[in-house]
């Protein structure tokens, strides 16, 4: 009888990449491997490409139960990086519990060097079992744009939050003088059984169907995390009531509101149309933001909107940089 399940893979998928600078002051990849479930894909270079492309893909565009996936990156002195995908990374059903699908990465990033990774979200699907590790280790002058974040599952399919597990790990380290732990942001969702009545996990995520993290590092990122950290300073707080009659609010948004201020209006709007919450802090010299929305949509308009508006992503690593989160 044939099994229900995807077979997985015999062996790890191995990926390696070494971006440098070339003579010309642009970047480029000087190595490039990948071996099954992997696939690393790269356009040919253009001379106004702001950074070298990478998209990272996975056969059929997923991880069956069992993959494991290691990808080694070193991004060499004043080079850039981006790092995309062509849609969510899909999670298939494990057989079992103890069956993991594992995906690592490893990322060095040399002197004046800057990676930007804004992939499409992993998409587990009910049933699946998925270990994520990120590790970043910085120069001083690097730069990092890192967003990572999870959905529901096949919502049209009636699917929430109904895998089995899933933890994600992004760490933040100090090149010198010696490796120094900056940030370790740990993510641990524990299913329930498959078919089990009571949804523990779906009624801790409160209608949420996505979450997700944003870490920023670096100079390249500074005015970014600047803008980030005032416009939660700037949320309305709790409780917070305007006690102006509504012709004054309606002669305040035509007189006296700048550009960014209506902005940050349709923003809120926004906001709390999709119900999404949002929260930013200073680690550690490490910018980190959380957010949840009850659509994926949702949050993939807000972090575009935010990260567009402000606009040193797209000046910094080319608008190639952002297409999955537009």
């Amino acid at each position: 009888m044939n099994s229900p399940f995807p077979a997985s893979s015999s062996a790890p998928g191995e990926g390696k990449l070494v971006v440098e600078l070339l003579p010309q002051k642009t970047s480029a990849l000087s190595t490039i491997t990948s071996q099954y479930p992997l696939k690393l894909i790269s356009p040919s270079p253009q001379s106004y490409q702001k950074s070298v492309l990478v998209f990272f893909l996975t056969y059929g565009g997923g991880l069956v139960g069992g993959d494991q996936v290691h990808l080694t990156i070193d991004v060499k002195a004043n080079s850039k990086l981006s790092i995309v995908t062509q849609g969510h990374t899909k999670i298939f059903k494990s057989p079992s519990s103890d069956v993991v699908t594992r995906q690592q990465l490893q990322v060095t990033l040399e002197a004046g060097a800057a990676v930007c990774l804004l992939p499409d979200p992993v998409q587990p699907f009910k049933g699946s079992v998925y270990e994520q590790s990120q590790i970043f280790t910085l120069h001083e002058t690097a730069s990092l744009c890192l967003l990572d974040w999870v959905s529901a599952g096949r919502i049209a399919r009636g699917e929430d939050w109904d895998f089995s597990a899933w933890s994600g790990r992004n760490e933040v380290w100090a090149a010198e003088p010696k490796a120094r732990l900056l940030l370790r942001d740990n993510v641990i969702l524990e299913g329930d059984e498959i078919d089990a009545q009571d949804k523990k996990l779906e009624k801790k995520m409160h209608n949420l169907d996505i979450f997700g993290t944003l870490v920023l590092r670096g100079p390249l990122v500074e005015n970014l995390a600047a803008f980030l950290l005032a416009e939660f300073a700037a949320l309305p707080r709790l409780k917070a009531q305007d006690f102006r009659s509504q012709a004054k609010i309606d002669r305040d948004l035509k007189t006296n509101l700048s550009q960014h201020e209506i902005w940050r209006r349709a923003r809120l709007e926004q906001e709390l149309g999709c119900g999404l919450l949002w929260s930013a802090a200073k680690i550690r010299g490490c910018i980190v933001v959380k957010f949840g929305s009850l659509t994926v949509e949702g949050a993939r308009t807000w972090i575009g909107n935010m990260i567009k508006e402000q606009g040193s992503v797209e000046k910094t690593f080319g608008e190639s940089a952002i297409m999955c989160i537009k």
